[in-house]
């Protein structure tokens, strides 16, 4: 089978046994190293990707995707919502009230947000129903102003079911203030806890309570909220749904919330991989050295190959092959051991927690109890991508280098 020469004295070159076991040493570290760096990279931007998801489900299974928002109360948001869910994006819709707020218990004070929903339907757009420790979700009924609280508030108050509280909403009034504290007795019916900020600046009443709260007709709604498919198309679509119901309607969605969170999330995943992938690149320029330690210990090689005719392109390819296939191994191992590592990382954990008997995330610190991973395939093939190319560029000044070798000077000594 023909081998162009560069390629076969390349390959000969990475599989023999040099004279000087100190290159050999040089070459296997480099390799080690490149492999250790991707498999940090894939294993950590895997981890990375886990959280980021946990809070995705999490925090935007509890805020609204986009609401639909009247600049007058909605007599019937019924007719709102068939307007929406003619969209493709659009999952699910159901009523919803919101109103900030200020709770009093005891003498202490804590601001709070308060979700007006309709207990029957707020499953299909929210996930706080799975996360109901105390109490039920369905015991929010119209009229009795009972409340839904987040696990930090009723620990920094000591609430429990059945425990009563002061809601302190304001009021714009003709009053010389010109905003009067209306208060509103609410009775605790759950406790529900996601593990993020959430659970201390979230409440829910229902969204019959939030309408007399806001001296409303009992059936009167803030807006209508959304359930999409797609989160990220959450501004466009609830600008289109808006602009197609007409004038006294408005789009509001999870972004101007929540949007700065997964930003800086974004900006965490993104600077964390730029170090590590200055890991990868330590491990793959120490190819350089590699490489120039063989250009001097084979320069009687190159000179009698230079004698019988290969040309200094030749010469400059072996040397790239053999620095390319050190980094072709090292990506591939790195690579392959990265994905393994990343798919079962939440198993070794939880088998070290319990060949330990500590807990390395325990969830009254945490917001989870486990470490969560989510092997992206586009994270791995950009980052063997990265080491792969950052491998490459390094043979080139060693390769250039073994290619201006003169063969009488090299022979001299020989």
């Amino acid at each position: 089978m023909f081998r162009p020469l560069s390629i076969f004295i390349g390959a000969r070159y990475t599989r023999a046994k040099r004279r000087n076991h100190f290159i050999s040493f040089i070459s296997m570290t480099s390799m080690i190293g490149l492999g250790l760096g991707v498999l940090a990279m894939i294993v950590v931007l895997s981890v990375m990707n886990g959280f980021q998801r946990e809070m995705s489900d999490r925090i935007l299974g509890m805020v609204p995707h986009a609401m639909i928002v009247g600049t007058q109360p909605l007599d019937d948001w019924r007719p709102v919502a068939d307007a929406a869910l003619k969209n493709p994006q659009v999952l699910a819709a159901v009523p919803f009230t919101e109103m900030d707020g200020m709770i009093s218990f005891r003498g202490a004070m804590q601001p709070i947000q308060i979700s007006g929903v309709d207990p029957a339907q707020e499953g299909k757009v929210s996930i706080v129903a799975q996360h109901i420790t105390r109490g039920n979700l369905q015991d929010l009924r119209p009229g009795e102003f009972g409340v839904v609280v987040g696990d930090i508030t009723a620990r920094r108050f000591g609430l429990t079911v059945g425990d009563k509280f002061t809601l302190i909403v304001p009021e714009i009034s003709s009053a010389p203030g010109g905003i009067t504290p209306r208060l509103q007795r609410l009775t605790v019916v759950g406790v529900f806890k996601v593990g993020a900020e959430l659970d201390s600046s979230m409440a829910l009443i229902n969204v019959a309570d939030a309408a007399t709260m806001q001296r409303w007709q009992p059936n009167q709604v803030q807006s209508v909220r959304l359930k999409l498919k797609d989160l990220y198309a959450a501004p466009e679509v609830s600008k289109t749904i808006a602009a197609s119901l007409g004038a006294g309607y408005q789009a509001d969605d999870w972004t101007h919330t929540q949007g700065s969170l997964f930003s800086a999330m974004k900006m965490e995943k993104t600077m964390i991989g730029l170090l590590l992938l200055m890991i990868v690149a330590v491990a793959a320029f120490n190819i350089i050295a590699t490489l120039i330690m063989v250009v001097n210990d084979k320069g009687a090689d190159i000179a009698i190959l230079r004698t019988i005719g290969a040309t200094p392109r030749q010469i400059m390819g072996v040397f790239m092959v053999q620095g390319t296939v050190i980094g072709v191994v090292g990506t591939v191992i790195g690579g392959v051991l990265g994905v393994i590592a990343a798919i079962n990382v939440s198993a070794m954990v939880g088998w070290v927690e319990r060949v330990s008997g500590q807990h390395i995330f325990t969830s009254d610190v945490y917001f989870i109890s486990n470490l969560p991973s989510q092997l992206e395939w586009s994270d791995v093939a950009v980052i063997c991508s990265a080491g792969l190319i950052m491998s490459f560029l390094a043979t080139i000044y060693p390769a250039w280098r073994a290619s201006q070798v003169e063969p009488a000077h090299a022979l001299r000594y020989e």
